[in-house]
């Protein structure tokens, strides 16, 4: 006889105790590493919550050909616990499928395969509950987290709900049809055919748009797309060797000991190392503009207009917009460009936390964040041994690698590790010394 299946409640997660170490809010990629490093431990009773109906990841953007823009090591678990479970080679193990991947030399992992990982972990782990919403979070010496469905208590939560769309104020009343943010933009690309489109945004989600617009068939290409971006040119990822370094945790610790100004600069400073447009991307897209010009030489155009700011996008009386453009270096030269349709790669903010407006009150924050610790716990009037966690949602305390995969696995193991009231192995230091205080770049002998 096999093993007795454990007993699931309505949203399909299992059984839970009456009381939980741990309450995850959110369950992507941030909460579900933590998920997955907490799995099996008897000590540490968790779940993981999450409004949508199944798992989804950026969906909406996964256009053929997409890939990531890190290592495949970066997944949920590998440079924190290699032999956990829910490791992408684990996943590909169980899918009959590690040969074939490794004959396929994928010089980059596409972006599709790896949302089906991620989708895999969440479904195989059982305290992962999807359609269930958080409506707010109480605490009376434990925290009472209140769902659309019960109450459940713990002695820890861990906020992980990601990020929401942006796009600039005066586009808000323009969205719906003709206007849309690129997170929606495969349910919509087909009603562009024909049409005049504005691409407005200079990062991977922006190429990528473009690149798709221009690369479809003649029933389904736009008649002109135009790509805009404020910055200077279209830039590539810096993902060289050394630049890679502020993406290891001992960058982190020594960016969070910095002010708050220095690290506003840095994040700046250091954007295209983690918000640039990856080298094959940028030459698909050379490539496609070569074939367009010069060899099918095509009806259906394109415009390149990199260093403007859009200074609105105004809908006319028959209907079309007119985006305005101001040139950052001709003073006062600005631009008009009629369009049907606009497609607004803007990028994300964090999502909105108003279940935890019952606690606010006791919170403290910084330059609108909340203030976290070492280990992203929150700062609190709380007892020191009631934590709320913070993921994915300070990129100003702990840098650009926090709303990136490469720090995930390893910010998650710090919450574990802050848990069970342990600590990590250490991990092999940078080459590099960031810190005049540590001293190990002066160390010499004669």
């Amino acid at each position: 006889m096999g093993p007795v299946p454990k007993p699931t409640t309505a949203s399909g997660a299992a059984e839970q105790p009456s009381h939980l170490r741990l309450v995850g809010i959110g369950a992507g990629p941030a909460n579900l590493s933590l998920a997955a490093l907490l799995h099996g431990d008897p000590e540490q009773p968790n779940l993981f919550l999450d409004r949508k109906p199944s798992f989804t990841w950026h969906d909406d953007q996964l256009i053929t050909g997409a890939t990531l823009q890190v290592s495949i090591f970066k997944d949920l678990v590998s440079l924190s616990d290699p032999t956990n479970r829910f490791s992408f080679l684990s996943y590909l193990h169980e899918h009959g499928r590690m040969y074939h991947f490794l004959n396929a030399q994928f010089a980059e992992v596409p972006r599709t395969e790896f949302r089906n990982y991620l989708a895999w972990a969440a479904e195989t782990n059982e305290n992962v509950a999807f359609s269930e919403t958080v409506e707010r979070v109480d605490f009376d010496g434990v925290f009472r987290v209140t769902t659309d469905r019960r109450q459940v208590t713990a002695d820890n939560i861990a906020v992980g709900v990601g990020t929401v769309p942006w796009v600039p104020d005066y586009a808000v009343p323009h969205l719906g049809a003709g206007h849309l943010h690129v997170s929606q933009y495969l349910r919509h690309a087909k009603e562009l055919a024909g049409k005049r489109v504005a691409v407005i945004g200079g990062g991977q989600s922006g190429a990528e748009a473009f690149l798709d617009l221009i690369s479809r068939s003649d029933a389904e290409r736009p008649a002109w797309v135009s790509w805009v971006s404020r910055r200077r040119n279209y830039f590539p990822i810096d993902d060289s060797t050394f630049t890679n370094d502020f993406y290891m945790p001992e960058y982190s610790e020594y960016f969070y000991r910095l002010s708050e100004s220095k690290r506003a600069e840095l994040n700046s400073a250091h954007l295209l190392s983690s918000d640039g447009i990856s080298e094959s991307t940028l030459r698909a897209i050379y490539q496609v503009l070569y074939r367009l010009q010069f060899i099918e030489r095509d009806e259906h155009r394109f415009g390149l207009l990199p260093n403007r700011n859009v200074v609105s996008a105004d809908r006319t009386a028959s209907g079309t917009f007119e985006v305005m453009l101001r040139h950052n270096d001709e003073s006062g030269q600005s631009e008009c460009l009629p369009v049907d349709a606009v497609v607004w790669a803007t990028g994300f903010r964090p999502a909105p936390k108003t279940f935890l407006e019952p606690l606010m009150g006791r919170i403290e924050t910084e330059n609108g964040e909340v203030r976290v610790n070492e280990d992203f716990a929150v700062s609190w009037d709380g007892p020191p041994d009631r934590n709320i966690f913070m993921q994915n949602a300070v990129r100003g305390q702990r840098g650009l690698p926090d709303v990136n995969l490469s720090l995930n696995a390893w910010r998650a193991q710090r919450i574990v590790n802050s848990l069970r009231g342990s600590t990590a192995p250490e991990l092999a230091m940078s080459f590099i010394d960031w810190s005049a205080k540590s001293g190990r770049g002066t160390q010499w002998t004669r």
